[in-house]
């Protein structure tokens, strides 16, 4: 009988909101993390990335709206980017995944927040923090335009990727603290151990004076270590598997996803001269 259910209501939607084929073909077009899926990853994604903007709201700062077109291939664009986290789970875990999401809203610059945080001697200290995005339980997944318009290549930043990582870990949680909910076949004992292997390598490094292979953003909070290494996971694969590959090939667990091999065709479908440089 629910299955019944849920094949009407597929059909039903499906009558009366047909799949934008062309738009969905310009967002690809636009965005390499798209342009490198295989056509199968691409047309699951492209299918949830128009669920998407029906099920959630999609809304741009009155000062942006007015001056910035936001097209339907931006929109899936958008939405396809998002969906990306869950490309590899199924659909009831997808939706399930991001039930805690109600609203995308698009500033048009970055913002500023008071900030207060508690060092090691226990002294309070208050700070204004410019924020490219930022989301909670159940509020809005908030970004700045500059940096959605930075985001979806391989360069290892990705603003939407970076706070729906957010909204996964919330999952179980009223705040972030990098221990999304996992699924069974990972023992949260080897997730910790992990993950705590690579913090402890972030702060040594720090300490010593050392780059971090990643963004150092990673090294200032457990949920900002999630995050950051999610937007790694899926705009540096090549990066992060070579600096931490324990944690890249946990996170391929996790997200049932093989973003190294997508960058790989990416890679050889650009003309020479377009292949960027890693240091």
């Amino acid at each position: 009988m629910l299955g019944r259910l849920k094949r009407w209501r597929e059909a039903r939607f499906a009558a009366r909101h047909p799949f934008p084929e062309d738009a969905w073909a310009e967002a690809r077009g636009r965005v390499p993390l798209l342009t490198a899926l295989a056509e199968e990853e691409a047309a699951r994604l492209g299918q949830r990335a128009w669920r998407f903007l029906h099920a959630k709201r999609l809304t741009l700062h009155p000062e942006l709206a007015e001056a910035t077109p936001f097209d339907l291939p931006a929109r899936l664009a958008l939405a396809a980017q998002a969906c990306l986290l869950t490309l590899g789970w199924p659909e009831e875990e997808h939706h399930e995944a991001f039930a805690n999401v109600h609203e995308v809203l698009v500033l048009p610059d970055a913002f500023q927040r008071r900030v207060e945080e508690m060092d090691e001697f226990g002294v309070m200290h208050e700070y204004d923090d410019e924020r490219a995005g930022e989301t909670s339980h159940q509020g809005p997944v908030v970004v700045a335009f500059p940096d959605l318009m930075e985001s979806g290549d391989f360069s290892g930043f990705n603003v939407l990727i970076h706070e729906f990582s957010h909204k996964l870990d919330l999952g179980n949680s009223l705040d972030v603290d990098g221990f999304p909910p996992l699924p069974a076949e990972i023992d949260p004992r080897e997730w910790h151990r992990v993950f705590m292997a690579v913090w402890d390598d972030l702060q040594a490094r720090l300490e010593r004076g050392e780059a971090t292979p990643i963004d150092d953003y990673a090294a200032t909070h457990p949920g900002e270590c999630f995050a950051v290494c999610c937007e790694a996971f899926f705009t540096a694969p090549d990066l992060l598997h070579d600096a931490y590959p324990a944690l890249f090939a946990l996170l391929g667990r996790y997200f049932r996803q093989a973003p190294l091999a997508r960058l790989q065709a990416e890679y050889h479908a650009r003309p020479l001269a377009a292949h960027p440089e890693r240091h």
